[in-house]
């Protein structure tokens, strides 16, 4: 027998120029029993969506045998986590920091002064040591001011 028309039609469908009507030939052709040697090879190419439309079905049961497995396992709910429960660990750390720092400086305060009747909150005030003032080392300043302390007449 000779197949030269389906070779003819092979070459036509590995170069993507066949009609649907075409490619239809070749799928019956391919899902007979007697197919010659040479063109064996192709048949599953041709056949397969043939037997894949009959292996890939779901039986009418498949929804109760699904239910029969599912039926003993506990349902478990999804929990929500907001954002605050997230960073909460955060804010824990966050505050045993500031309270380390705030006995800390407190702990500095109240040891390095040795007093501890000091108020919060006051200053030290430094009287100013007596000595020659870096300003009065200038020669130009100092006979200025020498001039402005002579002419200054004291009123009693």
């Amino acid at each position: 027998m000779d197949y030269k028309y389906i070779e003819q039609l092979l070459e036509r469908y590995w170069t993507c120029e066949t009609s649907l009507e075409e490619e239809t030939i070749l799928r019956t052709f391919f899902s007979q029993e007697n197919i010659p040697a040479e063109l064996l090879r192709y048949k599953d190419l041709f056949v397969y969506e043939q037997m894949e439309k009959t292996d890939c079905l779901l039986g009418k049961d498949f929804d109760e045998r699904i239910l029969e497995q599912t039926e003993g396992q506990v349902r478990v709910k999804a929990k929500t986590v907001r954002m605050t429960t997230r960073l909460m660990p955060l804010f824990k750390a966050a505050a045993m920091v500031a309270l380390v720092l705030t006995l800390g400086n407190a702990s500095q305060h109240l040891f390095n002064d040795g007093t501890a009747t000091d108020a919060p909150g006051t200053a030290e005030i430094r009287m100013p040591v007596s000595g020659s003032s870096v300003a009065m080392k200038d020669s130009v300043k100092v006979d200025t001011m020498k001039k402005a302390m002579q002419s200054v007449v004291i009123i009693k």
